[in-house]
C-alpha cells in the first residue's frame, strides 16, 4: 500500500504527515511516499515504537522493505528483507547479516492518530 503525504515544516526540522497511524499494521509496515522517495513505516507495536527507513533493499535495490518482518536481535530492532533475508537495525540503518551496506533511517513521531516522519535530511 503506498499513501501520500502532506509536508509541514516545524522550527529547523521538516516533518510531513505521512498518515494515520491506523493505517499502518501493528508489528508491520507500509509504504509512504515523499516526492519521488519511498519510505518504509513500522509499527513496532510488541516494543511500542514506530520506525521509517528507506524503503530500498540496497542489495538488490529493490522496493521491499516496508513488506518485511520486524524483530529483535538481541535487542536491536530490525527489519528483514522478504526476498534476501538480509537484516538492517531500524535505529541505525546498519545491516546486521554482515554485508557492507546501510538504509537510511528517519526520525517518527506520532500526534493526534498521525505519523509524523522528519525528513530534513533528504
Amino acid at each position: 500500500m503506498t499513501m501520500y503525504a502532506k509536508e509541514t515544516e516545524t522550527d529547523v526540522q521538516k516533518w510531513f504527515l505521512a498518515c494515520s497511524a491506523g493505517d499502518i499494521p501493528q508489528d508491520g509496515g507500509a509504504c509512504v511516499k515523499y516526492n519521488d522517495k519511498q519510505i518504509a513505516v513500522f509499527n513496532f507495536a510488541r516494543r511500542n515504537e514506530w520506525f521509517a527507513t528507506d524503503n530500498l533493499c540496497p542489495h538488490r535495490q529493490q522496493m521491499v522493505l516496508s513488506r518485511g518482518m520486524i524483530g529483535t536481535q538481541g535487542d536491536e530492532p530490525k527489519v528483514a528483507c522478504p526476498f534476501h533475508k538480509k537484516t538492517f537495525s531500524l535505529k541505525t540503518g546498519e545491516c546486521l547479516s554482515g554485508d557492507d551496506c546501510t538504509i537510511t533511517t528517519y526520525p517518527v513521531k506520532i500526534e493526534d492518530g498521525f505519523v509524523y516522519i522528519n525528513v530534513a535530511s533528504l
